[in-house]
């Protein structure tokens, strides 16, 4: 076993080490992309459409919840998808910050799902996703947040 290391392994492991970032950072970019279209489209329809017939919703979905309408649902749905959208443009725009927002954008999808599905006391297909997208966002950003890539 060598303990002495050239300069060709050292060169190696940050290339592994760029290659990975990069991964993380187009991966947290799709996730963030995600999240924000359709929660943006979404909250917006739902917002247009209270009754929840742009969606084919019923009503009695919320009978369980103190909403008697989508409207207040869409339009957090609005702000949360607004909050990915601002992460997506700090991080084109190299902010110092810009995993701050893209943290922050996924604790506000998987609070809001956490919420929703505790409200409405059910649970679809959908909230899994949603909710397993919002922590990758979380984990990928706090890790290249701090920069420690194991």
């Amino acid at each position: 076993m060598t303990l002495i290391r050239g300069r060709g392994d050292l060169a190696q492991e940050g290339l592994q080490y760029n290659c990975l970032v990069l991964i993380m950072r187009i991966s947290l970019l799709i996730m963030i992309a995600f999240v924000a279209l359709t929660a943006t489209v979404s909250g917006m329809l739902l917002t247009a459409y209270p009754d929840g017939s742009a969606f084919g919703l019923p009503l009695t979905l919320l009978k369980k919840t103190f909403f008697t309408d989508f409207l207040i649902p869409g339009i957090i749905l609005t702000i949360v998808g607004i909050i990915n959208l601002a992460a997506i443009f700090f991080i084109f725009q190299k902010n110092r910050n810009k995993y701050n927002w893209s943290l922050a954008a996924g604790i506000l999808i998987s609070g809001w799902i956490q919420t929703e599905v505790i409200m409405i006391r059910g649970i679809h297909w959908l909230h899994f996703v949603y909710f397993f997208c919002g922590v990758l966002i979380i984990l990928v950003s706090c890790q290249l947040k701090s920069k420690l890539i194991v």
